[in-house]
């Protein structure tokens, strides 16, 4: 059975920006459709029903972070968002709204085309049919068991340790800010508590990194947050 060809929604109103994003991705295989408007965006997205999304935030009739806004209140799509915005407080401004990636333009043709990769890996990731058990690195986790081994011995981790691993590993390859791990971690009283992020993944990486100081699995994104790698 051959594989279904991805469907992406480029959203970008410089014309010449947006044809380099369209033969990128059509050269990876993808089916693409273009929008250079907030409202063009949602309308393409509504019905072309696409597996993800290139969003630029500087827009004609709207910041993008509007259509993002809007378009998690009916889609988990994706969204890749590409901007010359580089403050940390941009970044993590988009993601919070609902951004599942954020790339500085100017960008390489390589750049894109991995972070697309990683998010459709993980939009193939179907709820309910996935494996109950998850592998990297000397870890096993058995959800199904709530037991972590690492080398084939178990590993000990307090409630808080496991439900921050289980919330990173359920959102591979995404850039997960310190607002988003707090609230779905600690919850939403904590959502000012960064401290707590920084000492837990701190504790995290000493037992399931083989080199904490220079981790493979748990990987900071400066600023903003941290991302999960298989």
């Amino acid at each position: 059975m051959t594989e279904p060809i991805p469907v992406v929604i480029v959203v970008e109103d410089e014309a010449k920006i947006r044809r380099f994003v369209r033969m990128s991705l059509e050269s990876a295989g993808c089916q693409v459709f273009e929008a250079d408007s907030v409202q063009r965006g949602l309308i393409e997205t509504g019905t072309r029903k696409p597996d993800m999304m290139v969003l630029d935030l500087g827009l004609p009739d709207g910041d993008g972070l509007e259509l993002i806004r809007d378009l998690r209140t009916w889609s988990d799509i994706p969204v890749i968002v590409l901007s010359a915005r580089t403050a940390e407080a941009d970044k993590v401004e988009a993601l919070d709204a609902g951004a599942d990636d954020y790339l500085i333009k100017p960008f390489g043709t390589a750049e894109l085309l991995a972070r697309v990769r990683a998010q459709l890996r993980r939009r193939t990731r179907v709820p309910g049919s996935s494996k109950s058990v998850i592998e990297f690195g000397k870890i096993r986790i058995d959800f199904s068991r709530r037991v972590v081994e690492r080398a084939g011995a178990p590993l000990h981790l307090t409630p808080v340790e496991y439900r921050l691993l289980a919330y990173l590993t359920s959102n591979a390859d995404c850039v997960l800010t310190h607002r988003q791990l707090l609230k779905n971690v600690w919850g939403p009283a904590h959502a000012e508590d960064s401290h707590y992020v920084r000492v837990y993944m701190a504790h995290l990486r000493k037992k399931i990194e083989d080199d904490p100081s220079q981790p493979k699995h748990i990987l900071t994104e400066a600023g903003v947050g941290y991302r999960f790698v298989v």
